[in-house]
């Protein structure tokens, strides 16, 4: 080789350690009930990071799922392969418990619990999230049949994964996918034309077409379809108890910019075979319980991303010299580095407080399921929002190295827009917190008792949250053309209250100082002048186990 190509100043890979060791997300895990799951998460998160683990996540974001509509003689198969290193990364998921389970779990904290595990092993492959996000979620919309839940919610929460096409009553674990959104709706799910007629036999007959299915390659699926009665919600079986196929028929799979490792399909249905869930007509009823639980795993999903970004920042500065001296001794590097570790510290802190909420709401806990009902969707429209710029920061931490594909920055970004995107875009969770706020006034209550627990600690933050009580209780009915600005309020002040209270006081000070104090600019990297860089970024540096 010649001596020009001598390799210098690059920096070393970045495996070998604990993604669970995330101080905001282990204290979040103690603070609400889930101390008892932590050396369960620190062995997950030693997997996680491993390099074993990058390569499995790499290998499945390169090889994306192919469909087989046909087998060789012409029969309709409609099987979707996936690259050997994906079901890896499933197996492991479902087998730790982040599936349904859960909701047969009676410990305290078993929701949190899982939130964290959640939250280390998306940052392996972001594709896994979809089917144990939906199979989780699955979970409360099938509890409005109480006989449907009897029969599946055990083997949706077994810690099994089996993919054999077998009648799902058959098998040792399932998985659940969604079926909504069709082409002329999108979000409008009420302009649904899938019509579903009822049998002989006591069940449904389902004709239309879906534009986007998640998790084709599911057992079951919960789909939305047009009765006499009006949207109604329906569990339809991939194989049917006798063995044989439903008419479910794959059309395509999505071209999708990002989690490409993860199947989205088009389904046609022909006379297809699925179980009424809840009350005929009341399917959006129904299926938004569904809805609810996998925005909570999006703000889980955009703090696990921030994350993963932010770490390999930190990381880079730690180990890389321009000028004459590291990136992360660079000031102003390091004024960006610690923007990044405050809003994910932020975002971490959000997620669990909501699956903390979710535990509380089990337990009987009517101010907590109110808080729960608002502050899900406040977090998903605001935590969702920032992780695109959260990613394209941290990928520019590692200048041209990190605009690579091997530097797994461009993953992270691809996958960044979609949490936004996914159960309700932008708009339409910040219409849903609109309605809450009308609608419910004891969400709203809960809320604003978060910041008023931590009155007196920061006077930006009790300014920021008298200005928020006051144009809430003005009476004055808020436009839905400024939605977006009321729930960023929402978020701020939540956050806030939560760092003030829980959070380092270096984070806290430096998120209110910024985010709340009015001394914010409009990039990652302009943190007033007094925050304390050093010990936000001391933090979030990895570290070995």
């Amino acid at each position: 080789m010649p001596p020009t190509h001598a390799v210098t100043n690059q920096v070393p890979p970045l495996a070998g350690h604990d993604l669970a060791e995330d101080p905001a997300l282990l204290a979040g895990l103690e603070r609400h009930g889930g101390g008892w799951g932590a050396p369960a998460l620190h062995e997950l998160g030693e997997l996680a990071g491993s390099e074993a683990a990058q390569e499995w996540g790499r290998a499945a974001d390169e090889n994306p799922p192919v469909l087989r509509t046909h087998d060789r003689y012409g029969n309709r198969v409609d099987r979707v392969e996936f690259h050997p290193s994906w079901h890896v990364l499933l197996d492991t998921a479902v087998r730790g418990g982040v599936t349904a389970g859960p909701w047969l779990d009676g410990r305290p904290g078993a929701h949190t619990v899982r939130a964290a595990r959640f939250y280390v092993w998306s940052q392996v492959d972001y594709g896994v999230h979809c089917p144990v996000s939906m199979t989780y979620a699955a979970a409360p919309a099938l509890r409005h049949s109480p006989e449907l839940a009897a029969d599946y919610l055990p083997l949706l929460a077994a810690a099994e994964y089996d993919v054999r096409p077998l009648p799902p009553l058959s098998k040792r674990g399932l998985l659940a996918g969604m079926s909504m959104t069709e082409k002329q709706g999108g979000s409008d799910v009420r302009a649904n034309t899938t019509r579903a007629v009822p049998d002989a036999w006591g069940t449904w007959r389902l004709t239309g077409h879906k534009w986007f299915t998640s998790a084709p390659m599911s057992d079951v699926f919960l789909t939305l379809a047009r009765t006499d009665a009006g949207i109604s919600c329906f569990l339809l079986p991939r194989v049917l108890p006798d063995g044989a196929r439903n008419a479910l028929y794959f059309q395509r799979l999505k071209d999708k910019l990002g989690n490409r490792s993860n199947a989205s399909a088009e389904v046609e249905y022909d006379g297809a075979t699925g179980w009424l869930v809840g009350e005929d007509g009341r399917g959006v009823r129904t299926i938004i319980d569904m809805v609810n639980a996998t925005r909570l795993d999006c703000v889980l999903g955009a703090a696990a991303g921030m994350r993963a970004g932010l770490r390999q920042a930190v990381h880079h500065a730690a180990h890389r010299r321009a000028f004459g001296a590291y990136l992360a001794d660079q000031p102003l590097m390091r004024n960006v580095l610690a923007d990044l570790a405050v809003e994910s510290e932020a975002a971490t802190t959000l997620a669990m407080r909501l699956a903390g909420a979710v535990d509380a709401e089990a337990r009987g806990d009517a101010a907590e399921g109110a808080l729960r009902r608002l502050a899900v969707a406040v977090g998903k429209y605001w935590v969702t929002k920032r992780w695109p710029a959260h990613a394209a920061e941290a990928m520019e931490c590692l200048g041209g190295n990190g605009y690579v594909e091997e530097s797994g920055m461009p993953r992270i970004f691809r996958e960044s827009p979609l949490n936004s995107i996914w159960e309700g875009s932008g708009n339409v969770a910040a219409l849903d917190v609109l309605r809450a706020v009308r609608r419910e006034p004891a969400g709203v209550e809960a809320l604003l008792a978060e910041a008023e627990a931590a009155r007196g600690a920061d006077a930006r933050l009790d300014a920021a949250a008298a200005a928020l009580g006051g144009e809430l209780a003005g009476g004055q009915e808020p436009e839905p053309g400024q939605a977006r600005r009321l729930v960023e309020r929402l978020a701020l002040v939540l956050q806030g209250s939560l760092l003030v209270r829980y959070g380092d006081p270096a984070v806290a000070d430096a998120f209110t100082a910024s985010r709340l104090g009015g001394d914010w600019g409009h990039a990652f990297g302009t943190l007033p002048p007094g925050a304390d860089l050093g010990a936000v970024i001391e933090r979030v540096r990895p570290k070995a186990p």
